[in-house]
């Protein structure tokens, strides 16, 4: 009798084992597989424009963003209805497919970076998979002092969507490939420098010339932070631009300008003599990146290529002169 209960219990617990083992196996077997950035967006209504585009876009988007690491912004449905409005566009088939490809990698930022990385730096540049005419990678800026926002102009409604290839942060509008002008309106370290260039009573339109993508682009644009301008007033002895006479003002917005020209920080050499708007300009780099003004004047280059489609920008911590 005891051999026999004790056989039951034997059966009974290889039974109970093989069921563990069996859901065991079976949870494994109905483990969901994360979906790709590609997928998810497909698995997600609001984006089905975005999808659309990616299909009918140069340089076989579905298949790149199927693989690899990558952080896509991607625009919601309403963002692309306002996009093709905005430029005229009746649907999605009227923009040339070429263009469409370089405004969708405008989006897509290799590696992963989630909302907290953003966060964590507060402000800055990053590089987009768009280019230039040239080849060069485009800068995208972020800001997270009101949510996460690009170029000043699109922000973060859901961030962190996780994708088997990367993350997936969906964004309130498409975002433009970036003018210079992009790049000094979204940073707030250039608002005296923007309220400098939009001065009413300047004779050139300085934002219309530099938002343009045809001839004289691509521009080359030093340009000053709002604490460059600050010090410049003082050592001007004066409250405020609107001390500084138009002509004057306008000499001095030229010397920050060269047109026709990528100029990145590596196409700089020591003794490079630079051509202008305005008056000419020398490159020192015996203490690191500086220029010299006709008046013997040093504004260090304190951040370089900060690319746009139609130029590059170089940040400076010292406005530039002409003569004197």
């Amino acid at each position: 009798m005891k051999n026999v209960l004790k056989l039951n219990k034997f059966l009974f617990l290889l039974t109970f084992s093989f069921f563990i083992i069996s859901c065991d196996n079976d949870d494994t077997q109905t483990m969901p597989e994360e979906l790709t950035i590609v997928e998810t967006a497909a698995a997600t209504p609001e984006l089905s424009i975005l999808v659309e585009a990616l299909t009918v876009a140069d340089g076989d988007l579905v298949t790149t963003l199927s693989g690899g690491n990558f952080t896509v912004l991607a625009p919601t449905n309403d963002a692309f209805a306002a996009f093709l409005s905005a430029n005229g566009f009746a649907s999605l088939d009227e923009v040339p497919t070429d263009v469409l490809s370089n405004i969708l990698l405008n989006h897509v930022i290799t590696g992963s970076v989630m909302s907290t990385d953003l966060a964590s730096v507060g402000s800055g540049y990053t590089t987009s998979n768009a280019t230039n005419m040239d080849g060069d990678n485009l800068s995208l800026y972020f800001s997270t002092s009101s949510g996460v926002e690009f170029n000043g102009q699109s922000s973060v409604v859901s961030a962190d969507v996780s994708a088997s290839n990367g993350i997936v942060h969906v964004v309130d509008a498409v975002i433009g490939l970036p003018t210079v002008v992009t790049f000094a309106t979204s940073n707030p370290t250039f608002e005296t420098l923007v309220a400098a260039l939009t001065r009413e009573d300047l004779n050139q339109d300085f934002v219309s010339i530099l938002s343009t993508t045809e001839e004289p682009s691509p521009f080359t644009v030093f340009a000053p932070t709002n604490d460059a301008f600050a010090s410049l007033l003082s050592e001007l002895g004066v409250d405020s631009l609107g001390d500084i006479d138009a002509a004057t003002l306008e000499l001095t917005l030229g010397t920050h300008v060269v047109v026709e020209a990528n100029v990145r920080s590596g196409d700089l050499t020591n003794g490079m003599n630079i051509t202008t708007v305005g008056d000419a300009l020398t490159v020192s780099l015996d203490a690191g990146p500086q220029l010299i003004d006709l008046n013997d004047r040093i504004a260090n280059i304190i951040a370089v290529d900060v690319q746009a489609y139609n130029g590059v920008v170089h940040v400076i911590d010292k406005v530039v002169l002409p003569q004197l």
